[in-house]
């Protein structure tokens, strides 16, 4: 690294002049970026992606959509066997076809009693209605085709028998909010760097604050280059460019705030000019490439996935977590060389501040002989937790979500309590499409699906709107929901019972095909990333028992940010009340693997800074307890602040009405508050000070694999003097021929 801030430095004008040539190339990538972004969320090579799509290009409507439910209650005295009424049922849902496009079934057409409640007086259709905006990550997403439920009333009303009532039901009109797609994200936006600004105007009390959100501003553009050429070979979803800026504003900060940071403290100790900018480069700038490192290999859990979206997302966060680093060991080095004395001079004009930066943070100092101190009851006590929270995690809900879980009042639940008091199964809400290709028989298919077990009845319209080119639909309707076992279970039974050549679509089929493929070889993937980062950590750390424990440390964190998320959006306590949303009892398909992929970097990140200075304080001297005690002494301010900029940025994408992406950002933003604060302040340092000097041992065997330099057990002893004079050269560098991070 000091080779590299030398080259940087040697060439200043070249430096600038290929910065300004990619800032403007960051523009012009956005803009031809912009027109051309995926807006649809693509599976393909899933069976009921295949079925849907199929069924879309054939009809225009139903598959993936969820069917809307109008349900009509005759007045007392009147049954649907009563003179004119079917009549009038028929005109009020030829109405709805008529003025909206969907695709109805129901009793007035077919004749079958399986649309009758018991009583006669309760009568229901089934309205597909066409492709909607799916919003931004998939998950529930109800209420996308909210508008549909008033137009369906609207066309029905003036038809009905009077005195009728109608309830249009279904589990987009019984969700708990709105889900639009999409996020304000100039306001977003604002947000996080207006918390970054005051954040570090915090840290460092002068105008060199703007130095690394200046570098946030420069690395965010850059990542769109690569974006744009990475775009020549995988789609790039809106999504991703909605989240790589507030992604990057976050990540961004983080690495120039360890930089400038450890400048701050080499300026401090007497080093002047670029010899400063070497120092800290020598030091932070290998944390850098190695924390970016580890963010990367965390998103590859998204680019292997067969998903365009998903790829799209791991794609993006990997190039503007790069740009980041980039931007930071070559842009900022040259900043601080030659305009970092004069934005720092109000915080550099006094001995306060030497004697501050060059020594440890004595709050952080004092909370970490504490943790040494009490070792085992502070692994003890939050390691427990971490492991309830994760055990409670193993209970996630990835399903559709259920009926009793969204409102519970309004049209919808009217609608829906209509039904199930006149003896219609629940399982009607998630209704689904079979399509039946020409030279089957659909009657025939209907026929058998309806004797499967769990299966409420299943019907072949011979309307045109259910015939097309030779080719059929089928409409199955389950007794149970299919956001329970048993409904999925029907839904299996389905797929398994249907001819060849036949395909089984729906919104819950996709659902389940989405976590098969999505979780299926995720413990695979998972043991392959922990093996590679574990050699990457070994190397940085130049131990055989760091990186472990480091990585289990980090697994334990994810599962406890899962367990918070249940809790918060599964069981609902307190959530509308904090963020003004309502839950409905699920987590989206692939919330729980995209916020593994940016946590388990972004976790890493900070176990790298923090683990890092404890090993370079080890190896001038220290024993592990003064090696733990300055580590966090000089990276807790470091990391919490570079933390909480993070969770700003996930914070202010939390804090909207869509629910799928409130959920997303509030479990990164959560897990890096875990992170900051029970794992990295309270759980590194402690278990590191339990395990000794096994931490840094490094045998010559696993050295010479490695290619490092071997770490030998050696003798601990406790210096007489404070943490900060407890090795022979306080403000030397590590020895050179140690890797130094």
């Amino acid at each position: 690294m000091e080779n590299l801030s030398k080259f940087v430095l040697a060439r200043k004008r070249l430096v600038g002049m290929l910065t300004a040539l990619l800032l403007l190339a960051g523009g012009a990538a956005i803009a031809l970026l912009v027109p051309n972004v995926s807006e649809r969320n693509e599976y393909p090579g899933m069976p009921s992606y295949e079925a849907n799509q199929q069924i879309r290009e054939t009809y225009g409507t139903g598959g993936y959509e969820r069917p809307f439910l109008p349900v009509v209650t005759l007045p007392d005295g009147t049954t649907v066997d009563s003179p004119g009424v079917r009549d009038s049922l028929d005109r009020a849902f030829g109405a709805v076809a008529e003025r909206t496009g969907a695709r109805v079934v129901s009793y007035a057409d077919t004749g079958d009693r399986v649309f009758v409640g018991e009583d006669g007086t309760t009568t229901f259709g089934l309205v597909f209605g066409g492709p909607v905006a799916q919003g931004g990550l998939p998950g529930s997403a109800l209420g996308e085709g909210a508008v549909l439920d008033k137009a369906v009333g609207e066309a029905m009303r003036p038809e009905l028998p009077e005195g009728a009532g109608l309830h249009v039901t279904g589990l987009d009109p019984l969700a708990t909010g709105v889900d639009s797609g999409g996020l304000n994200v100039p306001v977003k936006l604002l947000i996080t760097i207006t918390a970054a600004v005051l954040i570090l105007g915090w840290v460092f009390r002068s105008a060199l604050a703007f130095v690394p959100l200046f570098t946030a501003l420069v690395a965010v553009p850059v990542s769109f280059v690569g974006l744009l050429a990475a775009s020549v070979f995988i789609d790039i979803h809106e999504t991703t460019l909605i989240m790589l800026p507030l992604f990057g504003i976050g990540i961004a900060i983080d690495y120039a705030l360890i930089l400038v940071t450890r400048w701050r403290e080499e300026r401090a100790k007497g080093h002047g000019g670029e010899d400063a900018v070497h120092r800290a480069m020598a030091t932070s700038g290998h944390a850098i490439v190695f924390s970016s490192a580890a963010v990367a290999i965390g998103l590859v859990t998204m680019m292997v996935l067969p998903i365009p979206l998903l790829r799209s997302l791991g794609v993006g966060g990997t190039l503007v977590t790069l740009a980041s680093a980039l931007v930071s060991l070559t842009l900022l080095p040259l900043v601080l060389a030659r305009a970092g004395r004069r934005l720092d001079r109000k915080a550099l004009a006094g001995t306060d501040h030497d004697i501050r930066e060059a020594s440890a943070s004595r709050a952080w100092t004092s909370w970490a002989r504490g943790v040494v101190r009490f070792r085992w009851l502070t692994a003890a006590v939050t390691g427990g937790l971490l492991v309830v929270l994760s055990v409670i995690g193993l209970g996630v809900n990835l399903n559709v979500p259920v009926s009793d879980d969204l409102a519970a009042s309004g049209p919808g639940r009217d609608g829906l309590v209509a039904l199930q008091e006149a003896g219609v199964p629940s399982g009607a809400l998630t209704s689904f499409d079979v399509y039946v290709p020409a030279g089957t028989d659909p009657a025939a298919v209907a026929g058998e699906l309806s004797a499967l077990d769990g299966v409420h009845a299943a019907v072949a319209p011979d309307g045109t709107a259910w015939r097309e080119d030779g080719s059929a639909l089928v409409t199955v309707m389950p007794v149970a929901e299919g956001g329970t076992e048993a409904g999925r279970n029907a839904v299996r039974q389905v797929v398994d019972a249907v001819p060849d050549g036949v395909l089984v679509g729906g919104n819950v089929t996709q659902q389940m095909d989405y976590l098969d493929v999505t979780y299926g070889a995720f413990p695979w993937m998972l043991l392959i990333l922990a093996l590679v980062t574990y050699v990457m950590l070994a190397r940085a750390f130049r131990s055989l028992l760091l990186p472990l424990k480091a990585i289990v440390l980090n697994l334990l964190s994810l599962g406890a940010v899962i367990g918070t998320m249940v809790i918060l959006w599964q069981w609902g306590w307190g959530t509308e009340a904090v963020l003004g949303v309502q839950p409905d009892g699920a987590i989206g398909t692939f919330i729980p693997v995209t916020i593994f992929a940016f946590l388990y970097g972004l976790s890493m990140d900070y176990e790298v800074f923090i683990l890092a200075r404890m090993r370079e304080e080890y190896d001038r001297g220290a024993d592990t307890r003064q090696a733990v005690i300055v580590g966090v002494g000089r990276t807790g301010r470091l990391v919490t602040c570079a933390a909480l900029v993070l969770f700003f940025s996930f914070a202010s994408m939390a804090a909207t009405g869509e629910l799928d992406v409130a959920i997303f950002a509030s479990g990164i933003a959560l897990g890096i508050f875990l992170d900051a604060t029970i794992i990295r302040s309270l759980l590194v340092p402690a278990t590191v000070a339990m395990m000794g000097k096994w931490n840094w041992w490094l045998p010559a065997w696993a050295a010479r694999v490695l290619r490092v330099a071997p770490s030998p057990l050696r003798d601990e002893h406790r210096p007489a003097t404070g943490p900060d004079t407890a090795k022979p050269a306080a403000d030397a560098p590590p020895a050179p021929h140690l890797p130094r991070v």
